[in-house]
């Protein structure tokens, strides 16, 4: 558990995000990202699709980010040559 929450943490972080930002452009309560975030529940496939969304509409950088973390793949380790 917890790839999504580690991955959202690190991008809010990173890029100066509030939970409540993101809150805001999902249409949710704040207490949802913050769950997120502290582990305490994982989001599903279609609320990680939501938070992309999101990330990207607030910062698209930080949404690419978010996924590559979340994929288990570091930004800028991909199979680009």
């Amino acid at each position: 558990m917890g790839r999504a929450g580690k991955a959202l943490k690190q991008v809010l972080e990173t890029y100066s995000i509030s939970q409540n930002q993101v809150a805001v452009k999902m249409g949710i309560g704040r207490s949802n990202i913050y769950r997120w975030v502290h582990e305490v529940r994982d989001p599903g496939a279609e609320m990680v699709i939501q938070l992309r969304d999101a990330l990207h509409q607030i910062n698209p950088t930080a949404a690419e980010e978010f996924v590559q973390l979340y994929l288990g793949h570091p930004p800028g380790d991909g199979d680009e040559e």
